[in-house]
């Protein structure tokens, strides 16, 4: 679905965002991308829908080199939640924020009308469809900002920094969401610092550091011990249960049983019963 072969980026000013980014993300995957602020990895996704343009390298997009596609056209396959909010929200109400980009990519009628109230009702906001988005605190305004794109229906949905600004509650909705759009068939890429909404949530993490992937794997290797040092070359540590699970001998990705047995002093669980991933039953 996304294909990066030696992208480069320099801004205007000389910094060297990318450095030679080899990077192949599959149809139906959950993927994260992390790393200390200044790796890449804004720069890398806004790539994907044309925002930015390689300095040198290839972005392939569902098959298309993205060089010559308009950013209105790549935009209907890859949609980017924006970590701000307010660099997206514009209208005055939040029905019509999210049929603004889905009106775009086609939808009239009573599809649009469909797509708007299912979105708003999956990110909880339904019933404030007439409410003036400004009237929202910043965390409901990031729900809005995410209804917008998952409106559109496009293949592949880019989160920057979903959970920022949110309660329990609300990480629980967006892991929800998550898992909800990749059962369908649609691609799922976070930027996150959330190392824990990252280890629950994904089957693939990838590390960025200098403008370059430094790790790539799954969520017990890129949290692992062999990874720490990794980690710690761009300012991240594993989250709090991986390195606990390690240090306790459940491994980097023990189930929530198994931490509380390993507190407790009881019998650890049998390593069939450790396939989940923090708390999860799943055992991707």
């Amino acid at each position: 679905m996304i294909h990066c072969e030696g992208l480069v980026h320099v801004y205007p000013g000389g910094t060297r965002a990318l450095d030679g980014v080899d990077l192949e993300i599959r149809a139906g995957e959950r993927v994260a991308i992390i790393g200390q602020n200044g790796s890449g990895k804004s720069t890398l996704i806004l790539h994907w829908n044309g925002l930015l343009r390689p300095t040198a390298g290839q972005v392939v997009i569902d098959g298309r080199a993205a060089e010559g596609q308009r950013v209105a056209h790549l935009a209907r396959t890859v949609g980017i939640a924006f970590q701000d909010p307010d660099r997206q929200i514009f209208a005055g109400r939040l029905r019509t924020e999210v049929a603004f980009g889905a009106r775009n990519v086609g939808l009239r009628g009573a599809a649009l009308q469909r797509a708007v109230d299912e979105t708003l009702d999956v990110v909880g906001l339904r019933g404030e469809a007439d409410a003036n988005p400004y009237d929202l605190g910043y965390s409901r305004r990031k729900l809005l900002a995410l209804a917008s794109i998952l409106a559109m229906g496009t293949p592949v949905v880019v989160l920057d920094e979903p959970t920022t600004g949110q309660d329990a509650a609300g990480v629980a909705r967006i892991q929800a969401i998550v898992r909800s759009l990749t059962e369908v068939g649609r691609t799922v890429v976070t930027v996150s610092h959330d190392m824990r909404f990252v280890a629950e949530t994904f089957e693939r993490v990838v590390v960025m550091g200098a403008g370059r992937v430094l790790l790539d794997g799954s969520p017990a290797e890129a949290f692992g011990e062999p990874a720490w040092p990794s980690l710690a070359a761009t300012n991240l540590e594993a989250p709090l249960a991986a390195q606990l699970g390690v240090r306790w001998g459940l491994g980097p990705t023990p189930t929530e049983a198994g931490l509380v047995a390993a507190l407790a002093g009881a019998p650890r669980a049998r390593p069939a019963d450790r396939a989940g991933t923090f708390g999860s039953s799943d055992p991707r």
